[in-house]
């Protein structure tokens, strides 16, 4: 498959195309599910567009745990179908569909009683099973058991009081908004038409048939028509705003769930295993991220901003209390680097907590012309998609081919095992370190092609971004010529995660970043400025929020800051570039 550019002139060949002509579907959301939906479309010789409000993966699918699992926990509650069906997509992504970006991680499960042991044994076992119904699983290893001593030797931070035993088992990881980004080049590249940026502001009816949306491009102003046979709603917590400018009462109901996860610095947590801790509502993960852990997560009702939810001081201690259960040295808020906050769009049900509403989906067709999707778990984006396009397809009446996306590798995906072999030879013939090389191939898989000519046509490029120095400078460029990124936000939260992998979040790397990002931009000095600024006081809002003890005290610090561009859904300050 040809490279796929998801540059300026890409999107604005989108837009045009999008206007010009009738498209099969057209999909309203940059997560992970309508991304999904576009390469599942687009795969089976559709037509296809799609639309993002904000930036691709702005909202929930880049600020999840970035697991791709069964979901441990759903064993509890007798969900045993969904879990079976997370670990055979699981298994596809690890071996087919993303090889070079999702990978394998340990995960200790301590226990306190010698009895838990058969008990959570037993749930492993059934995990493990159940992951071997898929025969992608079989390169994970099988689950251990460990007594206290040999669980010590494996995370040593543990206190030996909070242990009488654990069990090791393997899950997998992933960087979750790459992995959007990585599915929409993948789209792009059979034809798909993609932008961000671009907001559906009403939809457009002949009689009680939907036939597609009238768009709003929020960085020039413009309104265009785009006409659909048939259109999907993929807007995950807002899955019911989109409902309501069909009229009437939604067939599909979701409620949003909080979750906060906090970064620390690898040294903090002595150990070479990540970790899973039940607490008295959900569970705890401690998880390895490259030179640091991720810590989380919270499950607490959220009916307040959608656009940037906020992390409060009640949350952030409450992470840290919960860890510091069985840490030998405890975790204080000084030791956190970051702090990220996301929504799960879970549909409602008869249960108040949040902790115990649906992670399954649904898919409802409440007007002709109109696909909604909603529920469901970061890992089983693909069986969601999958499920959406065979509605659109029922919609619109004609033989449409069955679903490939099991059988589809992403971008980057072919080649990869042997360019990871061969990534000494790259550090040589590139000039980099083979560190640096590995990281590229870990990010880009055979796409680091494209960023090493980047590099030999402009060998600052090969440099380290100043303030962001565990990436290249070449990324920052990459970023915005193929990946779609448009503003400063894009580049530090989300095509890399310097946001919340630096102390200062960011703020060093930011006049750096936004300078590289000006030449293919084509931004003035003014931008630039107006940039780093608009992120800065992003940054400066963010951790005032996080000094708050309250939710709505926490959202109204956080929802004062300016958007570089302004989201017509809620009216939020801000104004045009």
């Amino acid at each position: 498959m040809a490279t796929t550019w998801l540059g300026p002139q890409g999107r604005a060949e989108a837009l045009a195309s999008m206007a010009d002509e009738e498209l099969d579907v057209l999909v309203v959301g940059g997560g992970i599910v309508g991304a999904g939906i576009a390469l599942d479309a687009v795969s089976r010789g559709l037509s296809t567009g799609l639309i993002e409000a904000r930036d691709f993966a702005s909202g929930t699918s880049s600020r999840s745990s970035k697991l791709i699992h069964g979901g441990l926990r759903y064993l509890e509650q007798f969900d045993f179908e969904l879990v079976r069906e997370a670990l055979h997509e699981r298994g596809l992504l690890l071996t087919t569909i993303a090889p070079h970006l999702v990978r394998p991680v340990p995960f200790l499960f301590p226990f306190e009683h010698h009895w838990e042991r058969f008990y959570i044994g037993a749930g492993v076992t059934l995990y493990d099973t159940l992951a071997l119904t898929s025969r992608n699983n079989r390169g994970l290893p099988s689950h251990r058991h460990l007594s206290r001593s040999g669980a010590l030797k494996v995370f040593p931070a543990l206190k030996r009081s909070a242990l009488a035993g654990a069990v090791q088992y393997w899950d997998c990881q992933v960087d979750d908004a790459r992995l959007v980004t990585t599915v929409l080049r993948t789209a792009a590249g059979l034809g798909a038409n993609i932008a961000s940026r671009v907001q559906a502001v009403e939809f457009l009816r002949e009689g009680e048939h939907v036939v597609g949306a009238t768009a709003a491009d929020l960085e020039t102003g413009d309104r265009k028509q785009i006409r659909a046979r048939q259109v999907v709603n993929a807007a995950g917590v807002w899955t019911d705003d989109i409902q309501e400018m069909v009229g009437g009462r939604g067939q599909i109901h979701v409620s949003a769930s909080k979750g906060v996860h906090l970064v620390v610095p690898r040294d903090r947590i002595q150990a070479s295993s990540g970790m899973i801790l039940q607490t008295e509502k959900s569970v705890l993960f401690v998880i390895p991220w490259g030179r640091h852990w991720i810590i989380g997560t919270t499950d607490t009702p959220w009916d307040l901003d959608k656009e940037n939810p906020a992390a409060s001081r009640a949350d952030i201690d409450y992470v840290l209390d919960h860890v510091n259960q069985v840490l030998r040295t405890p975790l204080g808020r000084d030791d956190v680097e970051g702090v990220y906050a996301g929504l799960r769009p879970l549909l409602s049900g008869e249960s108040e907590e949040t902790s115990k509403l649906s992670r399954e989906h649904t898919v409802a067709h409440p007007v002709p012309g109109l696909v909604l999707i909603a529920g469901g778990k970061y890992t089983t984006y693909r069986v969601m998609a999958k499920d959406a396009v065979d509605a659109v397809a029922h919609g619109l009446g004609g033989a449409v081919p069955d679903s490939v996306t099991d059988k589809l590798p992403l971008v980057g995906a072919d080649g990869y095992a042997a360019l990871y072999n061969q990534r000494h030879r790259l550090a040589r013939d590139s000039g980099l370190h083979v560190s640096r090389v590995t990281h590229l191939l870990r990010r880009f898989g055979s796409s680091v092609h494209d960023v090493l000519d980047l590099i030999r046509e402009r060998p600052d490029l090969g440099q380290p971004l100043a303030g962001g120095e565990d990436y290249l400078r070449a990324e920052v460029v990459y970023a915005v010529a193929a990946e779609g990124a448009r503003h400063l936000e894009d580049v530090l939260s989300r095509r890399t995660r310097i946001s919340f992998e630096t102390w200062d979040r960011g703020i060093a790397a930011a006049e750096a970043a936004a300078e590289l990002m000006a030449e293919p931009l084509g931004w003035n000095e003014e931008q630039v400025k107006r940039e780093v600024e608009y992120y800065r006081k992003g940054i400066e809002a963010e951790r005032a929020a996080q000094e708050q003890d309250t939710d709505q005290e926490a959202d109204a610090v956080q929802h004062g800051a300016p958007e570089i561009v302004p989201d017509l859904r809620v009216g939020r300050p801000g104004d045009h570039p």
